[in-house]
């Protein structure tokens, strides 16, 4: 029989208004029916039903760890200001050089006529651009790699995750002009001039008596660096105590001296009320190891989490890609996802969809920004790597940051992810059709499938998906 502490799944969240979680535990009978009431991503079940036959989403003569093989595309929002296209330009002439050279439709710009319309998903941009809904890749009639330029009020969130069920999907919106530019730039010299880093890090908080923050580092951070630890890589691997994982710390790891190639943190989140002035410039930023845990039961100082107004003014963040496994780390929907249906209208988390600051500061810091964020939409889960009976799941993890370190872009690194979604959304489409069994035992596989699913979903590349991590010793395919 499963325990009390089996029924309950934890959010990695904090509100930072209240110091209490944003979401507080849930039993499996909660989630389960909700899951009931939410729609299936029907996208990622054609998806796991093409893999069963082809593995790979490229056609099986294109290697997707190469450019000129799989090529590259950019695609505007369709009233994209021109100035943004002309401070790209320096990145575009780049990847124009490396997509193009086997084949000019290789490379593509999708810009006025061509160009995301409003309201429109994925299914409806690929058949106006003439590419098949589902099937492998052909990089001569769409690209494989895509970097979505515009706010997520214009180009929906959930445009990028129907994409990256089947493509390697980036996003890059910044609220100043300059900023693409400082991207543009700093992805440019990080490959001409083979800017590289020493080492991956694993950074983790754990708060007793906070569950959250205690599996996440128990069994992610910890599960992490027993199998990385394994593994014949000469990437250089550094685990931060818990004890460590301080405001100061994390900030000699973001631009300071110990800033590594890539960067893993994992805890909570802050989060704020749509109606709160500092949720634009702070949801999602990381709860650090100053805050003294769930005794605290007040609004939270910025003294106990890094955002991005936190980043030093001459910090070098110049090759590194950063993975946050933390609520709203990536961005902020507008309306909450979990939801049911039949309920009402859902309600708002934000008045507009928005990318977290301190991911859009770290790609574009004048001084040097990083290559890439990878970070989540919307809240996260600990089933997304703790599955319960079945113990410590990091295998996802663990193969996307060994594809990483061994030097593959990362949007192919995130291939993993795509993957789990769509077998996960296969096997709960089916145990939703099956439901007919009554008791703890059903409502449990029901709500492991709908947050494991649902999480590995709301993952997002910010940053172009070609980039790679550039350590010392990452080998080149």
């Amino acid at each position: 029989m499963e325990s009390a502490a089996d029924d309950r799944f934890s959010f990695n969240g904090i509100d930072a208004s209240s110091g209490r979680p944003l979401v507080p535990d849930l039993s499996a009978a909660a989630l389960a029916r909700l899951a009931r009431g939410l729609p299936v991503d029907t996208d990622a079940i054609e998806l796991h039903e093409l893999r069963a036959s082809q593995p790979f989403a490229t056609a099986e003569d294109v290697d997707p760890r190469r450019l000129e093989e799989a090529g590259w595309a950019v695609v505007f929002a369709h009233d994209a200001d021109p100035a943004i296209r002309e401070a790209l330009a320096p990145l575009l002439a780049h990847r124009r050089a490396q997509a193009s050279a086997i084949d000019d439709r290789r490379y593509r710009e999708f810009l006025g006529p061509d160009a995301h319309r409003p309201g429109e998903r994925k299914q409806a941009f690929l058949a106006r651009h003439g590419v098949a809904r589902s099937g492998p890749v052909d990089p001569d009639r769409l690209p494989y790699y895509l970097l979505i330029v515009g706010d997520p009020a214009r180009i929906p969130f959930e445009f990028q995750a129907q994409l990256d069920v089947q493509y390697a999907v980036g996003r890059l919106h910044f609220d100043r002009v300059e900023d693409y530019a400082h991207y543009a730039r700093s992805v440019v010299l990080a490959e001409t001039t083979h800017i590289s880093r020493a080492g991956l890090t694993l950074f983790g908080t754990r708060h007793p008596g906070d569950r959250a923050s205690e599996l996440s580092s128990d069994h992610l951070i910890g599960g992490l660096h027993a199998a990385l630890a394994r593994t014949r890589s000469r990437c250089p691997l550094a685990l931060v105590p818990a004890a460590d994982a301080s405001k100061a710390r994390l900030a000699r790891l973001l631009g300071g001296p110990d800033t590594p190639a890539l960067l893993f943190t994992a805890g909570h989140g802050v989060g704020f009320p749509a109606d709160d002035p500092r949720q634009r410039d702070h949801q999602g930023a990381l709860l650090c190891q100053d805050w003294p845990g769930p005794t605290w039961s007040r609004p939270i100082p910025q003294d106990f989490y890094f955002a991005g107004d936190d980043l030093a003014h001459d910090a070098d963040l110049r090759g590194l890609v950063a993975f946050f496994f933390a609520c709203f780390g990536g961005g902020t929907p507008q309306q909450d996802a979990f939801h049911p249906r039949g309920q009402g209208p859902p309600p708002l988390l934000a008045a507009q969809p928005f990318v977290a600051r301190l991911a859009s500061q770290l790609l574009a810091h004048p001084r040097g920004g990083a290559l890439a964020v990878i970070a989540h939409v919307d809240r996260s889960w600990a089933s997304a790597f703790h599955g319960g009976r079945s113990g410590p799941e990091v295998e996802v993890f663990t193969s996307a940051i060994k594809r990483m370190i061994d030097g593959h872009p990362v949007g192919y690194a995130m291939e993993y992810f795509g993957s789990r979604h769509a077998e996960l959304s296969a096997d709960l489409a089916l145990a939703l059709d099956e439901d007919s069994e009554p008791g703890l035992a059903h409502d449990r596989e029901l709500a492991d499938l709908w947050t494991t699913s649902s999480d590995a979903r709301n993952y997002l590349v910010l940053g172009d998906p070609a980039v790679r991590v550039t350590t010392n010793n990452a080998a080149r395919a």
